[in-house]
């Protein structure tokens, strides 16, 4: 994610098919003194197209819009630029959507009827690159307990793979040649999409996923 400092505002970029949504949404934000609204987007095409020429720290996603989903979206966000984090704000509340939202590489999923600190926090913690604290009920697997096997990136299956034979975050940058932010990012993501709280679960996560190392 971005650096920011006190004086550094997070920049989030609206995307919405509902122009009352969108302007609301906009002066709702604009309210607040660490938050700059830098773009605004009616469909999913229209939200990639935004926010790489904007470059956002946050990016406040609809699901339901024309010519191209919000998990599509999502999803070519997310590949281009892991560093931008994604909030889902959705009408209605859907196991299904949620889960495919996560995998796709959202860090939080709220409804419209969210209260206004809610949002507020969903955007600082996603311009941190933490996932939402708060999340909706998962899809278990019978024969194990465990979430169901996410769609991980290849690079967030090599992370996790390093997770998994105990590797620090310090030996991760340094076997797969990123900094440390970026290494931050993908652990964030895999925590998000596998719905694993903390290093221990994801260990396990990737043993019961076949996602461990060999040896």
């Amino acid at each position: 994610m971005s650096a920011l400092g006190p004086a550094s505002p997070i920049r989030v970029v609206i995307a919405d098919d509902h122009p009352v949504v969108r302007d609301g949404l906009s002066v709702l934000l604009g309210l607040l003194s660490d938050v700059v609204v830098v773009g605004k987007a009616a469909d999913g095409e229209a939200a990639v197209e935004v926010v790489l020429r904007t470059r956002p720290d946050v990016v406040l996603m609809d699901l339901r819009m024309p010519r191209l989903s919000g998990v599509g979206a999502i999803r070519r966000i997310a590949a281009e630029h892991p560093e931008i984090g994604i909030v889902v704000l959705t009408t209605y509340a859907d196991d299904e959507e949620a889960q495919a939202a996560y995998e796709a590489g959202a860090l939080g999923y709220l409804t419209k009827d969210a209260e206004h600190n809610q949002i507020h926090q969903a955007l600082i913690r996603a311009a941190a690159g933490h996932p939402q604290q708060e999340r909706p009920p998962v899809r278990l697997a019978a024969e194990h307990a465990v979430p169901v096997r996410a769609s991980l990136t290849p690079r967030e299956a090599d992370v996790l793979r390093l997770i998994a034979a105990g590797r620090s975050n310090r030996e991760i940058m340094d076997a797969l040649h990123v900094s440390e932010a970026t290494v931050k990012t993908h652990i964030n993501r895999i925590f998000a999409k596998t719905r694993v709280r903390d290093r221990a679960q994801a260990v396990r996560y990737a043993y019961l996923n076949g996602l461990a190392p060999s040896d």
